[in-house]
């Protein structure tokens, strides 16, 4: 049993890697149409109108990606403070609740977001005059990583020996998170 907690946390981590990699990527794009369009608005008078459409959806993009990372590390911050108040028996199924109440959120994203993206195709973007369901796939994209993120850490915390001390940063030093590939 361990040792598949110890595979899908493998497989988690390396995912993860992807998705962090992914989304510093974007960040560099971000920052770089970000700052080309200042110097196009304000040092040089370039007619660059796509810098901040551009900019928009590259921020959704990033930040619905990076939820992933966050249930990887198991952060967040409200289900904290009545995690650690639980006996540590307790913990394994709570962990496992919170686990199957937000994989349940993240599937309806993904299954109204297929919907979004689908609608999406009937409307353009008003400066690049794409379908806008090109930008909204980012939606059912970062709910199925999420997803598949949630499944892999529920086996891992919910087959490791010891039960989740915490549902936040002190993960990465339990022993639950860091195993050698």
């Amino acid at each position: 049993m361990e040792e598949i907690g110890a595979k899908a946390g493998r497989l988690s981590r390396r995912i993860n890697h992807w998705i962090e990699a992914f989304c510093v990527f974007l960040l560099v794009v971000l920052v770089l149409d970000v700052w080309t369009g200042i110097l196009a608005r304000h040092v040089i008078p370039l007619p660059l109108t796509f810098t901040e459409e551009l900019a928009r959806y590259l921020m959704i993009w990033m930040a619905l990606l990076a939820v992933s990372s966050g249930i990887v590390y198991r952060e967040h911050i409200g289900v904290e403070y009545v995690f650690r108040r639980l006996p540590s028996g307790m913990r394994r199924w709570v962990a496992l609740l919170f686990d199957l109440i937000s994989l349940a959120f993240f599937f309806l994203l993904l299954w109204y977001g297929i919907d979004f993206v689908e609608r999406g195709f009937k409307r353009v973007t008003m400066i690049y005059g794409m379908p806008k369901a090109y930008p909204f796939i980012g939606v059912p994209l970062a709910a199925a990583v999420a997803c598949v993120q949630l499944v892999l850490v529920g086996v891992r915390d919910f087959c490791s020996a010891q039960p989740p001390d915490s549902t936040g940063s002190n993960t990465l030093t339990t022993g639950t998170m860091v195993e050698s590939d």
